[in-house]
């Protein structure tokens, strides 16, 4: 039912994205090449491309590449997100490559803190429906889907509506890491949406409650709270083949501070049933409040012990999820 690959976000430093430019990027990422390499390594079946990766590419390149995608015999993706960029490269190198899924952030919100946006929240929301049936219809154009990810920002429901506005065309990438940050269970988020999903993500997280609210820490996809085999029978309920991707969670722990009054800003009544199925969620594999949650790179790690740490949790995350049988 899913044929798994992986995205480069959960290799974001051995690729050289984690940091770009900053004072601890890696100047030797091993970048598009290098990704590939990874998902020939852990028998990828589909290869969700980073869309800046292929702006300087020519026609040309991007039939070779093309041809390499092909042979390997996987399915490609190409991402992209808001504001950053527009999805109109996205989806000409999408259409370049034969993918047929564009996945499309919609907004730089991270842990539910829409309140950080303040009054700007609903001109953002807005915006984000305008562009959404401005660009469908050049998306069908060109034979692409643009999936619409959960990225920390957006509950189930809002999802749905923004897909019912813009046009069958329009679907969600399935983040099952990121319920958490909107208040919301995996398996709850997914049973709304599942009719819409397009592509997945498969994210994990170890949660530690605080004071505020709960971390969410990067860990295996399998290891973590998230429950996999649940939520893969309840999408085959409606498809029959769906890509998904492989991605471990940042680098940085997410803090999702929705014990403070503040945080709910922006949002729309919660039942309290759905905050206690989330919060119940959350105790699966739960960290220790007192571990230590932080990765290799909150420990000012150096370069190699960073990569060997990225390498290790992709490669113990293909092993979950064929063990789950989630995974060819």
């Amino acid at each position: 039912m899913l044929r798994v690959g992986v995205n480069p976000y959960g290799l974001a430093f051995h690729l050289g994205l984690q940091g770009a430019g900053g004072a601890r990027a890696n100047p030797r990422g091993a970048g598009i090449d290098g990704f590939i390499a990874v998902a020939q390594e852990i028998g990828a079946r589909t290869l969700e491309l980073h869309g800046p990766w292929l702006h300087g590419y020519s026609a040309d390149a991007l039939k070779a590449l093309r041809a390499r995608i092909e042979a390997l015999g996987m399915t490609p993706v190409v991402g992209a997100g808001l504001p950053q960029e527009t999805p109109e490269r996205a989806i000409a190198a999408a259409a370049a490559l034969g993918a047929k899924i564009v996945r499309l952030a919609l907004t730089p919100v991270l842990c539910g803190g829409r309140a950080e946006l303040g009054e700007k929240w609903p001109k953002r929301v807005a915006s984000v429906r305008a562009a959404l049936k401005r660009w469908a219809p050049a998306a069908a154009g060109q034979g692409v889907t643009l999936a619409i990810e959960n990225h920390q920002d957006f509950r189930s429901i809002e999802l749905v509506e923004f897909c019912e506005a813009a046009g069958a065309n329009v679907g969600i990438c399935f983040d099952t890491g990121n319920a958490f940050p909107v208040g919301e269970a995996p398996l709850d988020f997914a049973r709304v949406i599942a009719a819409h999903v397009r592509h997945v993500h498969l994210k994990d997280y170890r949660v530690q409650r605080t004071g505020e609210g709960f971390r969410l820490v990067r860990c295996a996809i399998g290891d973590g709270a998230v429950p996999f085999a649940e939520l893969a029978a309840l999408l085959a309920q409606h498809h029959n083949n769906l890509t998904a991707s492989l991605e471990p969670g940042a680098l940085e722990a997410r803090h999702v501070r929705l014990l403070r009054p503040d945080w709910w800003q922006m949002y729309p009544p919660l039942p309290a049933a759905a905050l206690a199925a989330c919060l119940a969620a959350t105790q699966r594999n739960a960290l220790p409040d007192d571990a230590d949650y932080r990765t290799p790179w909150e420990r000012q790690a150096g370069a190699q012990e960073l990569i060997d740490y990225e390498l290790a949790m992709i490669r113990r995350s293909a092993a979950n999820m064929r063990a789950l049988g989630l995974m060819n």
